[in-house]
């Protein structure tokens, strides 16, 4: 049975100020999700499945179906508001969605198999995609899952600081924590060398270059719906009057290694990450693309 791709594509994206799920960076005007499932199915993932807002539907659909139509099933899920699925009889007043967590929850239903989650706005090179599948193909059960770890030098800004997950990785591989910080970036030193910190209270901290962080690239079984459901729940009810507050996979993982139920091992990559969260970042996407298919990482024109 072949792993499944969700990609997390639901964001409102309100600092990039339209709708990046769709935007083109490609020679052709191909999406940064194209190139995500290009990837996906040459590692043999075997569908996709799009969390989306409803209204999002048609648009997505004319951009992808004649794509993709016999290279690889595909699916569409909405992540909604309605909480009656989880027990939730009540109803929480709230401007954006639950979150990265609450989205994979909206695909509960129509995965079936092994899968990973991704972000829709993120750029994360091939080899990511195969170590997933050899991970889903191979190791994943319901008490062992995965993460992709990026090398913290290679998820940088030179435009200012970026915020990132910080792991925490035993001697095993396994994740321990995660700590959001908030501020990272490089800071030139007098000899002129490129340094990574990240700041704190008005302090700085240093950082080594390879770090693992979390880019938002998971490894799991339909198990972890359950687990992730009862914990939506708590979340929900706990935050009723704050209607900001987000369910992001990093709470679950964390809640997970916390209570033994489940490992997250962390499978290191070398690959370069690049995404889109402002519409400056758009021509430096533009450009790293337009190497890779230069280097022949990548075809001109992607589906021809």
């Amino acid at each position: 049975m072949k792993p499944t791709l969700v990609i997390l594509a639901a964001g409102m994206a309100s600092r990039y100020g339209s709708m990046k799920q769709t935007d083109g960076f490609g020679p052709n005007g191909e999406t940064i999700i194209e190139y995500s499932i290009y990837d996906a199915i040459k590692a043999g993932f075997g569908k996709v499945i799009f969390v989306i807002k409803e209204e999002f539907a048609e648009n997505f659909k004319g951009i992808f179906e004649p794509k993709l139509q016999g290279k690889i099933e595909t699916d569409y899920v909405f992540q909604t508001f309605d909480l009656k699925p989880f027990n939730i009889d009540i109803e929480i007043e709230r401007a954006k969605p639950w979150g990265t967590a609450h989205a994979v929850l909206a695909a509960r239903d129509a995965v079936k198999e092994p899968f990973c989650v991704i972000n829709a706005d993120d750029f994360y090179g091939r080899e990511s995609y195969q170590k997933m599948a050899d991970f889903l193909n191979n190791e994943v059960n319901d008490e062992e899952f995965s993460m992709i770890g990026f090398q913290i030098d290679k998820t940088l800004s030179e435009h200012g600081s970026v915020s990132r997950g910080v792991c925490e990785v035993d001697s095993d591989g396994n994740l321990t924590e995660i700590h959001e910080r908030t501020k990272v970036y490089f800071k030139t030193d007098d000899t002129g060398k490129n340094n990574i910190v990240f700041e704190e209270n008005g302090r700085e901290f240093p950082l080594n270059s390879d770090t693992r962080v979390s880019m938002n690239f998971w490894g799991f079984t339909t198990k972890v719906f359950d687990l992730t459901a009862k914990l939506f729940k708590e979340f929900a009810l706990a935050n009723i009057e704050n209607p900001k507050a987000e369910f992001f996979i990093p709470l679950v993982a964390e809640s997970l290694i916390k209570n033994k139920q489940a490992s997250f091992k962390v499978i290191p990559t070398q690959n370069q990450w690049f995404g889109v969260t402002y519409v400056e970042d758009k021509p430096i996407v533009q450009e790293s693309i337009d190497k890779l298919v230069a280097s022949g990482e990548y075809p001109a024109n992607l589906w021809a």
